[in-house]
């Protein structure tokens, strides 16, 4: 079964030997997470957006639990709400999401669950990858979009405009090849509306973060 968007993603984030989210993924990666959540559901023809709002265009479920989840959370709320509203609301329980979405993972073979102790005192929950073949298959399709230029489809542009919107990029990409292909990462994210209202709304979100953050 292909792998949905916030399974992609949450094993961009993974290092893979450790079994621990990259440290580099945070914050960013709850908010990568939400909205995987939200691209998916976009793809899925249940949600669009536009300029000023983020709203439901169909509310019959999709048959995925997770996805259901953030479809049913916005089919109640009293009034349409734009992305960056949706992407707070969804990373406020991005714990839960990721917790999901690893035992997914793990169900399917590509992760196994690791229960020890951090510093020998805290309990910890790892997930060391198995089966790399899945990863290897999103950082493939990735770089062959990067690499060419060739209109991707819908879904690796939303990727490609999530990892963006995430930071995810300096996780799979040395600085050189990050340099050298930036305005394709641009050219390719900015293709899709939905891409593009979500990294304005992280954007928005990192400037009032650090608008408000203590002076050290």
């Amino acid at each position: 079964m292909p792998l949905t968007m916030p399974e992609e993603i949450l094993l961009l984030m993974l290092d893979d030997e450790s079994g621990r989210l990259q440290e580099r993924a945070a914050p960013s990666g709850d908010y990568a997470i939400a909205g995987a959540v939200l691209a998916e559901l976009a793809l899925e023809g249940r949600i669009d957006t536009d300029p000023t709002r983020l709203y439901v265009v169909n509310p019959a479920p999709t048959g995925d639990a997770l996805l259901d989840r953030a479809l049913a959370q916005m089919v109640a709320a009293p009034e349409a709400g734009d992305s960056r509203y949706w992407i707070e609301t969804l990373a406020a329980d991005a714990d839960a999401y990721r917790d999901t979405l690893f035992e997914r993972l793990v169900s399917k073979g590509i992760l196994k669950r690791v229960e020890g102790r951090f510093l020998w005192v805290f309990p910890e929950r790892r997930y060391p990858v198995i089966s790399d073949k899945e990863e290897r298959e999103v950082k493939a399709r990735i770089m062959g979009v990067l690499f060419q230029d060739d209109i991707p489809d819908p879904r690796d542009s939303m990727l490609i405009g999530l990892c963006r919107a995430g930071g995810l990029f300096s996780l799979i990409l040395s600085t050189q090849e990050l340099d050298r292909v930036q305005p394709r990462i641009d050219q390719v994210a900015d293709l899709e509306e939905l891409n593009r209202s979500l990294a304005d709304a992280i954007r928005e979100i990192y400037a009032q973060i650090a608008r408000y953050a203590p002076m050290v």
